[in-house]
């Protein structure tokens, strides 16, 4: 009779899901770290009011979040997104300020614009087969010279129905904070509850064969493209409303980069095909408690551009890892 002993290919395989398990908890890991130190640096970190002060200048970011993963999961990328926020808060300010629009009829006029953008984009990547990346450029370009054009200085004094829209309360929650908690169930739902959200990951992985297998890998980038730029346009109403001003320059700027960021911090692989709602959630939060963090204890601006740099440098790391340690456990269970 013989003894079983373990060879070093069966130790790893072993170890290879564990380790797949710690670099995917490691931004969750890597978030309680943040909350035990920001809390021990300053007695106001943990007190509702701070807390509603993350949430509330995190809820934009979520709601712009969703969407830009689904694109990201489905191998795609709307980097205008920053600039589709300023034109769309610019043209509801402008509604209001210089047109008296009815402030609702300016908020649906913004969301509007958010959309068309969405689908200039959408049209062009889906139907042309330009790269995302290059046309989105553009569009943010595009966009940011818009609102430039539509207003040289920034319209201001919305009235009663957008402070209530971007600063009031429902519960003791801000306003803005249960738009995006709706905003993320319906796209954890849209992504794990309905055949396109499995369509969704298809394309991703393989575009090709998901044509062949009848799925729309045209209409449904584009559809998402258009959600995208919907949701970046209800982004640019809030930030016009919290603030009681749209300016043309600012409004939004850099704001793509905080959305990728958030969208790679919480494990959806920028190739494609790989991603959770659950993580992108993560994402937003980290973000928001380390800046938040940051910002209590006085850190400069400079230092908190470094430290978010270098949160993604760290996220793409793992994720490279993460997709070593997948590939060398399904190499060895196949020898």
């Amino acid at each position: 009779m013989t003894t079983a002993t373990a060879t070093p290919e069966a130790s790893t395989t072993r170890r290879t899901p564990v380790l797949e398990l710690v670099l995917r908890s490691a931004l969750l890991i890597g978030l309680l770290v943040l909350v035990g130190f920001f809390t021990s640096r300053s007695d106001l970190f943990l007190t509702v009011g701070n807390i509603k002060n993350i949430a509330l200048s995190g809820a934009v970011l979520l709601i712009v979040a969703v969407p830009q993963a689904v694109l990201v999961i489905m191998g795609y990328v709307d980097l205008s997104v920053g600039s589709a926020v300023g034109l769309s808060g610019v043209v509801t300010g402008l509604l209001i300020v210089d047109h008296h629009v009815n402030w609702g009829l300016a908020v649906l006029a913004g969301l509007v614009v958010g959309a068309v953008g969405g689908l200039v984009n959408g049209v062009l990547v889906s139907y042309t087969r330009l790269s995302p990346i290059i046309v989105t450029l553009g569009t943010l370009q595009l966009y940011r010279g818009i609102a430039q054009f539509l207003r040289s200085d920034p319209p201001a004094d919305f009235g009663t129905g957008m402070s209530l829209l971007g600063r009031g309360l429902y519960a003791g929650i801000p306003v803005p904070v249960w738009i995006a908690f709706i905003v993320f169930g319906l796209g954890a739902l849209f992504l794990y509850g309905t055949p396109a959200g499995r369509q969704v990951y298809a394309i991703g992985v393989n575009q090709e064969a998901a044509f062949l297998s009848g799925v729309a890998t045209k209409r449904l980038p584009l559809m998402v493209f258009v959600v995208t730029g919907l949701a970046a346009g209800l982004g640019g109403v809030l930030f016009a409303a919290r603030l009681d001003s749209a300016p043309p320059s600012t409004l939004g700027a850099n704001f793509e980069l905080q959305v990728l960021t958030a969208v790679l911090l919480g494990g959806v692989a920028f190739s494609g095909g790989r991603g959770t709602m659950l993580g992108v959630l993560l994402g937003v939060v980290f973000l928001g408690v380390l800046n938040n963090g940051m910002t209590l204890m006085n850190v400069p601006y400079f230092a908190q551009a470094i430290a978010t740099g270098a949160a993604l440098v760290v996220a793409a790391g793992l994720d490279e890892l993460g997709q070593q340690a997948g590939t060398l456990r399904r190499v060895l269970r196949r020898t």
